[in-house]
């Protein structure tokens, strides 16, 4: 017999340094989901997750515990899998840093790495973010805090996280020697990242600006791997929680037979803030190994509370655990599968969670499922039996039900879960319309049996379906559904995708339950938004509460604060660069009853300023004035900025100048 077809997808390792939110639920189920599918589709199925244990931060967190690194690894990692167990997750390995075998590996491929160049020693000088580990260069904080004399003493990281100064010995990997040969294979391999989007960022914000070399090991923390030919080093996270994916396969050990049979990776799934790690640190790694590399990388969204970033200050961090106890499983996995676009930002409200439990679940799927089968108790003395053929009615439904099934698999095949689920949510509603569309009551009371007979076969068919279909994301329902219909879920031969075989003359259960009770919508958004609230960290002190209160009431300002800023239309007069600045422009601003001089630090973002003349700009106009440069500025231009892009405000001709912006 034939070789089965291999399927290799991954998680990201997700860095154990905290409970686990429903965001980091979406990714493994989502991973899990395609596992199974491609599981039921006949594929030999690799399934990878686990933890990334080395860094200082855990270091840190370990020692504010009173307990050794790997102490409070091993326990977290215990959390973690009994999560995915509680989560249903399928998968076939779960892989730890921390595994002797692991370290082994990346020791070997650091080694090689370095006797054949692509890693030098040098010295590293950065603003590194414990939070993130990740170093940054002064031009990437977010916000730099200076002393009197002008000096950078700190700043904040695009996440929002403090920096520190870093000066020590470091070991360099040689990026820039693959930056080009990066470029053109994602030239070549136009799906390998996934949306289409992240690649754009990835090429226009961090490879054509010029791809830095990247340092990989460190000396000022002990938590990691040391280098065996300098062990005072320890290397760096991308090096060892990368290399992951293969040495979970067993590269770089004695067997490696698991990496021989599924490398390269069909997919990583990835959230979007570890895209660039991904896209462009792990290819050229593995181009220096001189291995494949994955076939995929998909970047997806975050899941937002209410459209905002969850966040335990907040009191807005929502964990899987609340939400399966008190609904049941599926239907987390199936919310999270359903409302959110896979690729694109979504957002969890309590209110629509419950709307989802009761309207999708209970009315439409639950509702389907109970009525078929009392009805078939009623009319059919619970047997179902094969149609002797089919009329127009239930021809259209078998029709629609093999449209769903190639939709289906047409979404599963391109990881749009939500798209999948669409499909055969409008199919679980054919089925109710096919209720109304045959009146069975009308059958049964006018005693056509034969029509009868064929309304509940084609009914139960249509739900056997729908069990197999929904079964990679929601895997306790499935179950429950072929149990009711008196199929059994463990026998691969009851589940062909296709209308019409059905394993007829089977009776039903005779006491159908709801396998999705309604919820009362007023009683549970309270539950969850309770629990939501006890997500604030219970070890945080007073004072450190009150302190994330204060920094969380800093980003609100009240209507009189905003009614003390004006802001203008202006029109540019003229623009000049300042003398002696890269980055002042010197800009003459026509307000209609005014005229002003505005320093903007915009040269670099409009190298070609001269075409600014004549346009319509926002400005706030009652700044106190200041000089820089020797050169006094009355006000300042507004502009956007979305990671290195950035725009000054500029308006259409249908603003008159001097209007004010309210």
């Amino acid at each position: 017999m034939a070789d089965k077809k291999t399927f290799y997808i991954t998680t990201p390792i997700y860095y154990p340094s905290g409970r686990l939110t429903i965001g980091n639920a979406y990714t493994t189920i989502a991973a899990d989901s395609m596992a199974r599918y491609k599981r039921s589709q006949g594929y030999d199925t690799f399934f990878l997750t686990g933890t990334d244990e080395h860094g200082l931060k855990i270091e840190q967190k370990a020692e504010k515990a009173g307990i050794k690194p790997q102490e409070y690894v091993d326990n977290m990692a215990k959390q973690y899998k009994e999560l995915w167990k509680k989560l249903d997750i399928s998968y076939d390995k779960f892989i730890r840093t921390t595994d002797a075998d692991h370290v082994k590996s990346v020791q070997k491929i650091f080694e090689k790495l370095l006797k054949q160049g692509d890693i030098y020693l040098g010295e590293y000088t950065g603003w590194y973010s414990v939070e993130d580990e990740e170093y940054f260069t002064e031009s990437q904080l977010k916000e730099v805090f200076k002393d009197d004399n002008g000096k950078v003493i700190g700043g904040i990281a695009p996440s929002g996280h403090k920096v520190q100064l870093v000066k020590e010995p470091s070991y360099f990997f040689r990026m820039s020697k693959y930056a080009d040969r990066l470029l053109k294979y994602y030239k070549e391999n136009p799906d390998f990242i996934l949306p289409h989007s992240r690649e754009k960022e990835m090429v226009n914000n961090f490879i054509k600006p010029g791809l830095e070399d990247l340092s990989v090991t460190r000396t000022t923390i002990d938590w990691g791997i040391p280098v065996p030919s300098d062990p005072k080093h320890v290397v760096y996270v991308w090096i060892d929680a990368l290399s992951n994916y293969i040495t979970a396969l067993g590269y770089g050990s004695d067997d490696d037979s698991l990496f021989k049979k599924f490398w390269p990776a069909d997919v990583h799934l990835v959230g979007k803030e570890i895209v660039r790690f991904h896209t462009i640190y792990w290819p050229i790694m593995l181009m220096a190994l001189d291995l494949p590399l994955p076939k995929q990388i998909f970047g997806h969204g975050w899941v937002l509370i209410y459209k905002d970033k969850m966040s335990k200050s907040k009191g807005n961090a929502v964990y899987p655990e609340s939400i399966v106890d008190r609904f049941g499983l599926d239907a987390l996995r199936y919310y999270l599968m359903r409302a959110i676009p896979f690729g694109s930002d979504g957002s969890f409200s309590p209110e629509d969670f419950v709307e989802r439990v009761n309207f999708d679940l209970a009315n439409d799927l639950g509702n389907l499922l109970n009525r078929t089968v009392s009805m078939i108790n009623q009319y059919q003395a619970g047997l179902v039996t094969k149609p002797a053929s089919q009329d127009d009615l239930g021809s259209d439904l078998a029709k629609a039900a093999n449209e769903t099934v190639v939709e289906y698999q047409k979404q599963m095949d391109a990881l749009h879960f939500s798209q999948a689920l669409d499909a055969i949510w409008k199919f679980v509603g054919r089925a109710n319309k096919y209720i109304d569309e045959t009146t069975p009551w009308v059958l049964n009371k006018e005693g056509k049996t034969e029509e009868l007979a064929r309304v509940m076969a084609n009914l139960a068919e249509s739900l056997r379906l729908i069990a197999i279909m929904i079964s990679p994301i929601m895997t306790e329902s499935p179950a429950k559904i072929f149990t009711q219909l008196g199929l059994n879920f463990e026998d691969e031969t009851q589940k062909a995708l296709e209308f019409g075989a059905f394993a007829w003359n089977i009776k039903v259960t005779e006491k159908p339950t709801p396998i999705f009770p309604r919820r009362k919508k007023d009683e549970e958004v309270a539950y969850i938004k309770e629990e939501m609230a006890k997500a604030v960290s219970k070890k945080q002190t007073r004072s450190e509460k009150k302190a994330a209160e204060m920094e969380e009431e800093k980003n609100y300002i009240s209507i009189d604060d905003f009614d003390k800023v004006q802001i203008k239309v202006g029109q540019v007069v003229s623009v000049e660069a300042v003398e002696g600045s890269s980055k002042l422009l010197k800009f003459q601003m026509d307000f209609g009853d005014e005229k002003r001089q505005i320093l903007s630090g915009m040269h670099k973002f409009y190298p070609n300023f001269e075409e600014l003349v004549g346009k319509k700009i926002l400005a706030v106009t009652n700044l106190k004035p200041r000089k820089m440069m020797g050169i006094e500025s009355q006000g300042m231009l507004l502009s956007s900025e979305k990671g290195k892009k950035v725009k000054l405000a500029i308006v259409g001709d249908e603003h008159d100048l001097g209007a004010l912006l309210g």
